[in-house]
């Protein structure tokens, strides 16, 4: 029973090992379609320090870093997943209108620096360190100061 353990043990260390060596660089052409379009609508005159593949498991997901510290997270297919604007501000359009809406009527002195969007809810960061969560129909959900 011990070796039978000890050898899930080293496998389960061995696929970790493994699985750490699935992220690697890539060229910003080789990122999705979708993905190059939306650096250069909403980041085109912002050099790109690194751009990367994450494969995981049973996903796939990409990660350009820029020069200025800002990063942007897509899926698979190209959509974006999260936009962190820790020294500067998400640009406008990335937020959709009803949640800009929210933010400027009831913190108008801080700006959205991260933005992450999933299946089932959107999050957004604001500079004073405000969390704000929203449902799909752009509820609020959630308020965390």
């Amino acid at each position: 029973m011990k070796k039978l353990l000890v050898l899930f043990v080293c496998l389960f260390t061995l696929s970790a090992v493994t699985y750490a060596k699935d992220d690697r660089p890539v060229n910003v052409n080789q990122l999705p379609v979708k993905s190059q379009q939306f650096i250069k609508k909403f980041f085109p005159n912002v050099k790109i320090a690194l751009a990367k593949e994450d494969k995981g498991w049973f996903d796939q997901e990409y990660e350009v870093i820029f020069v200025n510290g800002n990063k942007v997270e897509f899926r698979k297919n190209g959509d974006m997943k999260k936009v962190d604007c820790k020294y500067g501000v998400v640009p406008a359009g990335i937020v959709p209108v009803q949640i800009a809406k929210y933010v400027k009527e009831n913190h108008p002195d801080m700006p959205v620096i991260k933005f992450e969007q999933d299946a089932k809810e959107y999050e957004v960061k604001l500079k004073g360190g405000i969390e704000l969560t929203f449902d799909l129909q752009f509820r609020l959900t959630d308020y965390d100061d």
